[in-house]
């Protein structure tokens, strides 16, 4: 848990060891590369560079795509969270929210989110940011990956 509370403008996550560490290495490996590629053209520098670019692709991809099965965890949370706080008329519109939508309203705690949920549905708000911003009392995420 964060030292202070968190809330829209510190809710990011970055992860020291692949923001800081791993991704600046691997640009710097795929420059050497292509500095290599061009001081001495050859079959292996020219695979070598490819191969820094693939590393480099691959670790996008890993974060990318850890972030896409948790938005997918995001959504069956929100949606079994919402049975039970939204009022019956919300209730029946549950899957109206977009995937957007639920992502930006589960940091709503709970005695806000039916008057959120109502005013995202209503007013057609789709930016995740958007409601975010909309959040009075801010529920924290900690375990986002």
């Amino acid at each position: 848990m964060s030292a202070s509370p968190q809330n829209f403008q510190n809710h990011a996550k970055f992860v020291p060891m692949f923001h800081y560490v791993l991704l600046p290495l691997l640009l710097v490996n795929f420059l050497a590369m292509a500095y290599h590629v061009w001081r001495e053209p050859s079959l292996f520098t020219g695979w070598a560079l490819v191969m820094a670019f693939l590393f480099i692709v691959t670790a996008f991809c890993a974060r990318v795509f850890a972030l896409k099965a948790q938005d997918r965890v995001i959504r069956l949370e929100e949606r079994l969270r919402m049975r039970e706080l939204l009022p019956p008329d919300l209730k029946a519109r549950i899957n109206d929210f977009s995937p957007e939508q639920l992502i930006g309203l589960r940091f709503a705690s709970d005695a806000e989110l039916p008057g959120l949920a109502s005013t995202v549905l209503r007013d057609n708000v789709q930016k995740r940011d958007a409601i975010k911003k909309m959040v009075k009392n801010w529920r924290a995420d900690d375990l986002r990956v």
